[in-house]
């Protein structure tokens, strides 16, 4: 079955960076149209980005626009969100997840399946 492994969370000073990574594994990874999202303590989970099949595609939310970077490598299966520039409230648990639907998928009700999250950490 599809499987996500998030990983590279952790604590960071304001202004700092990080680089998420998530692994994909049980079926073609290629043809899954890829998304990040957040859940901050208290809140709601929220779209950060999404990433099409091929990589050409990349849609942000309006609070990282500028900031973070999604990128795909095919052949490794993998998904990777750069993040620069970090604010305290980037605090969140992080997922990936994959999505059948494309090239640009923000709806978390669209995405078939998620990863257990990251924690990335944002003091001041």
């Amino acid at each position: 079955q599809v499987r996500l492994v998030e990983s590279g969370g952790g604590l960071v000073q304001s202004g700092g960076a990080l680089r998420l990574s998530c692994a994909f594994s049980g079926t073609t990874f290629a043809q899954f149209t890829m998304g990040w999202f957040r859940q901050a303590p208290g809140k709601e989970r929220e779209f950060v980005t999404t990433i099409s099949w091929s990589g050409a595609n990349t849609y942000y939310a309006d609070s990282v626009k500028g900031r973070f970077t999604a990128s795909r490598d095919n052949a490794e299966n993998m998904v990777y969100l750069q993040m620069n520039s970090l604010k305290p409230e980037d605090t969140a648990v992080y997922y990936c997840a994959a999505s059948f639907r494309g090239p640009i998928v923000i709806r978390q009700t669209d995405y078939d399946f998620w990863g257990q999250g990251t924690q990335v950490t944002v003091f001041s």
